[in-house]
């Protein structure tokens, strides 16, 4: 099939999205799914965050889903958790925000995460129901984990809070950088810390499983449900530092395992709280929900949060929705650890699902739209060859975009659904950098087309 004759189907299929009430198709396809996984093709596009607010401020009021997880650290996210459900000590969201210390900052530090704490507050503070929450899933934060377990410990247990000081005292040599702690392990140069991390969340888990038997409610209280999940941030956070300097595939797979498993862990204790199955709202990058089977990345041995969903859970319970855009501004950063910038997102180009999309946009004289794939009856599923299909993270190098930031994948296999924002504008972050200022975009390289 042509790209012309296949972009001229999918303006059939299309919806264009012009206001929040033409979410409600979206709405709908939602269908009874206990996961609604909400991707990104970039961490840095205002109007994916926008679209992702709107879309979880209504399956909130009209569904009843219970929580939003995010690819984000849990002790940082669960600061913001308390003061959406009025239990911290945080009087603003920007102070509550405060916990987003290591970069990439912007990606959760910004104005569209302000405005959506803001309303989850609001929300929980009318309502008589149980409080929405805000929770991380990912693994980054070992020292904050390790330090958020000796916490709790030290008020619950004096005793169980020195044997867990002794048993991370395993990390002190690596100060502030976990990394050093893979370089060390994989050179010999230091024993891995693996059996220690065991220990002490089989501790926390014992005290867990005592506790449900001993009150008879089957409830584990939330402050022991967050250090245990500390603990298995700890746990996953060294098997994951420890493998990535000698597999990238590992790494990833560790990565998106603790995600996925987070998600299952936080769904069954928000479930038993409520007497009644829990619904959760996930914001991810497209690489962690898509599903992986589908893409370059799967082919290649790597799997994802949106496809361990899948198998574990049912597609009916898992509702996919990918997010793209063809080109506009992000904030990103050149390299890891360097400051964020207003970069220009070059045109996609025709073979990619980015393009295709393009071309609709233009016929339907729409910049956003919303295509619908779950029914498997999409022009786009005919389609026997895989597209290619961008992915900017943190990091937007469009010197060698094509290398960098595009693999192959079959989209209507990889989403449920797929809302295109043709033109798109940069993510503002709460704290400007020389190089992120309104106005002032950085070039882009006519070579990485």
């Amino acid at each position: 099939m042509t790209e012309p004759l296949l972009a001229r189907k999918l303006c059939r299929e299309a919806r264009p999205i012009a206001g929040a009430a033409d979410l409600d198709a979206l709405i709908g396809l939602c269908g009874s799914a206990r996961y609604v996984l909400l991707g990104e093709a970039t961490h840095g596009t205002r109007e994916f965050y926008r679209l992702r607010a709107e879309i979880s401020r209504r399956l909130i009021t009209e569904q009843g889903f219970d929580a939003i997880a995010v690819e984000a650290d849990w002790p940082d996210a669960l600061q913001a958790s308390r003061y959406v459900q009025h239990a911290g000590s945080d009087r603003t969201a920007d102070h509550a925000l405060s916990g987003f210390e290591r970069f990439p900052q912007w990606m959760w530090r910004n104005v569209e995460m302000i405005a959506l704490l803001d309303w989850l507050r609001a929300h929980n503070g009318r309502n008589e129901q149980p409080p929405v929450g805000f929770y991380g899933i990912d693994l980054y934060s070992l020292r904050k984990s390790i330090y958020a377990v000796i916490d709790y410990l030290e008020t619950a247990d004096p005793v169980a809070a020195r044997r867990a000081r002794a048993r991370y005292a395993c990390f002190d040599h690596i100060a502030v950088d976990t990394q050093q702690y893979g370089v060390a392990t994989s050179l010999g140069m230091q024993h891995d810390c693996e059996q220690q991390v065991i220990r002490q969340l089989a501790e926390l888990s014992q005290l867990a499983a005592g506790h449900v038997r001993e009150s008879g409610d089957g409830l584990v209280p939330d402050d022991l449900f967050y250090a245990q999940q500390n603990a298995r941030v700890v746990q996953n956070a060294e098997s994951y530092y420890r493998v990535m300097f000698s597999s990238r595939d590992q790494s990833w797979n560790q990565r998106d395992s603790h995600m996925a498993d987070t998600l299952e862990q936080l769904q069954a204790h928000l479930s038993a709280k409520l007497q009644r199955p829990a619904r959760i709202v996930v914001w991810a990058h497209n690489s962690h929900l898509g599903d992986a089977r589908h893409t370059e990345m799967g082919w290649d041995g790597q799997l994802n949060v949106g496809q361990l969903m899948r198998e574990r859970c049912g597609e009916e319970q898992v509702f996919i929705l990918g997010f793209t855009t063809h080109s506009g501004t992000v904030s990103a950063a050149s390299a890891w650890d360097a400051p964020v910038k207003l970069k220009t997102v070059l045109p996609a180009p025709p073979d990619s699902i980015e393009g295709l999309l393009h071309e609709v946009a233009v016929m339907l004289r729409s910049n956003c739209l919303l295509l619908p794939l779950r029914a498997r009856h999409s022009a786009l599923a005919e389609l026997g060859t895989p597209l290619l299909e961008r992915a900017i993270g943190v990091i937007y190098r469009p010197q060698t975009e094509r290398l960098s930031h595009y693999f192959q994948a079959h989209p209507a296999r990889q989403f449920d659904a797929i809302v295109h924002v043709d033109q798109s504008s940069a993510l503002q972050p709460l704290e400007y950098s020389v190089r992120w200022r309104p106005g002032e975009v950085e070039e882009a390289y006519p070579s990485g087309l």
